[in-house]
């Protein structure tokens, strides 16, 4: 091992050494993440299809995040033991596999449970691939890399409603699940071909304990959001945030007690941790709710077809893709901060503008608002996601893309549960006040992007308080030392 440290030390950086594993993650990330905002564009179709209702459909979007959140926290635990490419291939094989049961679902029960098996085996794809890319790139390279590879983050989900509307629109919503096989295998393939074979390490037992009570705590709680469309006071409301509160606080004092926890919530004592994470908690609130309402008020009160509304939102997927790589060059000469504050104020004013939206609203100018929302997403969210990687000692980087990433599966399941409880809870309030039904949804969507906008704005206040995390790790003295052998470790086998 030394002599590989050794080789890896004298090897300068390539970036064409650093292509191969980023293809295969980038490729196994657009696959997991597409799935989070395809079914978006569908749901009208899908629930008009199971003849069923938003509430019940909804959660074939809130299962699936959950799901992903539910096994995240293992990805550093799977790594160490079984080494991370090996997890990461098998993870794309068993998405694959819970993608062809969905395109085959005969009831909305068979699909939500097939979603949660989809997401099973997708939610440890991005915290591993982020790791290893974290850790095979030079730190003065950082910020302009992870820019790179947050491409697929922000240009699948934006995507995903284009591809999604074209299959909806001109063939089945089947095959929205069932084009994941062909990219399933490519990413298996690229995978095996460059992806660096890790060393494995000892490993403590596994946090048995810690696994039952997540995912009872996020479920719960995501089901008590969800149930507020019928009222905050209704038993299931209750029921489900009472419950799930209770074992949410179970779950952070069993981690707090662990040597080697699912969570690593210690992570937490770091102050600039601390707040760029609450930062990017507001944003993926804002904006992944956003996802759901805005498909589903182009095809709901504007009346579009599927195809036409995710080519509508394609703006939004472009201006992401043009800001990401700009964001992360800007990352590194100027931090988190004026970036962070510059694209949460963008996604605000989006958000409020779509919040007067009317009937007469021209596409152009739907189109204008979610090029804005885009190119706001594209300069602030890897730059804060960034920010958080370093805000943390560096030993715990596996563990804290782990915790990053179930966290953002979890706002994602609560902000869908809320926005589309919050919709369906305003529009029949509008409706007991005007006998026009297009009135009241309307006024409905208008109060549900001015919620969002106001998150948003939270966020963008929030920004203000970032400042440059010190390169440090908490539990060694020479930091240089900890950051060599981390790498060292990763490039085994490379």
């Amino acid at each position: 091992m030394m002599n590989n440290h050794n080789e890896a030390n004298e090897k300068p950086f390539s970036i064409k050494a650093i292509i191969g594993p980023m293809m295969a993650v980038i490729v196994g990330m657009i696959m997991v993440i597409l799935d989070s905002t395809v079914v978006n564009v569908a749901m009208p179709g899908i629930t008009e299809y199971f003849k069923s209702d938003l509430t019940t459909m909804q959660w074939t979007i809130t299962g699936y995040t959950l799901a992903l959140s539910a096994v995240i926290p293992l990805a550093g635990w799977m790594s160490d033991r079984f080494g991370a490419k090996r997890i990461f291939l098998i993870t794309i094989l068993f998405f694959t596999i819970g993608s062809v049961l969905c395109s085959v679902a005969q009831t909305p029960e068979q699909l939500i449970i097939y979603r949660v098996i989809q997401g099973l085996g997708g939610g440890m794809v991005a915290p591993i691939g982020m790791a290893i890319i974290f850790r095979l790139a030079p730190p003065e390279k950082i910020g302009s890399i992870m820019g790179m590879l947050g491409i697929p983050m922000l240009l699948a989900p934006a995507l995903g409603p284009v591809i999604s509307g074209w299959f909806v629109e001109y063939s089945t919503w089947h095959w929205i699940f069932l084009i994941n096989l062909p990219i399933g295998i490519l990413a298996l393939f690229i995978g095996f071909k460059y992806l660096p074979n890790f060393e494995t390490k000892s490993v403590p037992a596994l946090d048995g304990l810690g696994i039952i009570l997540a995912p009872i705590a996020f479920s719960m709680l995501a089901y008590g959001v969800s149930q507020s469309a019928t009222s905050w006071t209704s038993k299931q409301t209750l029921t489900g945030l009472i419950v799930g509160g209770v074992t949410l606080l179970l779950f952070i004092v069993v981690e707090l007690r662990q040597k080697q926890p699912l969570l690593e919530l210690r992570v937490f004592k770091s102050s600039d941790f601390t707040r760029s994470i609450i930062i990017t908690w507001i944003m993926q609130i804002a904006l992944f709710g956003s996802f759901l309402i805005v498909p589903l008020y182009l095809q709901t009160v504007k009346q579009y077809g599927a195809f036409e509304t995710g080519l509508i939102m394609l703006p939004q997927a472009l201006a992401s893709a043009l800001m990401m790589p700009i964001g992360g060059k800007l990352y590194d000469k100027v931090g988190a901060r004026p970036l962070a504050l510059v694209g949460l104020t963008i996604i605000t004013a989006s958000l409020y503008t779509f919040s007067t939206i009317s009937l007469d609203s021209s596409n152009t100018f739907i189109m204008f608002t979610l090029a804005s929302m885009g190119a706001g997403m594209g300069l602030s969210m890897m730059a804060i996601n960034t920010h958080v990687l370093q805000s943390a000692p560096r030993h715990l980087v596996s563990r804290v893309t782990s915790l990053t990433s179930a966290a953002q599966q979890v706002m994602v399941s609560f902000a869908v549960a809320g926005m589309a409880g919050f919709l369906t809870s305003s529009t029949k309030d509008y409706m007991a006040k005007t006998t026009n039904p297009l009135d009241a949804m309307i006024s409905a969507y208008g109060d549900t992007f001015l919620l969002a906008a106001g998150i948003a704005l939270a966020g963008a206040l929030l920004s203000i308080i970032l400042r440059k995390p010190v390169m440090k790790d908490a539990d060694s003295s020479d930091s240089k030392d900890s950051v060599d052998e981390s790498k060292s470790s990763m490039m085994v086998g490379h």
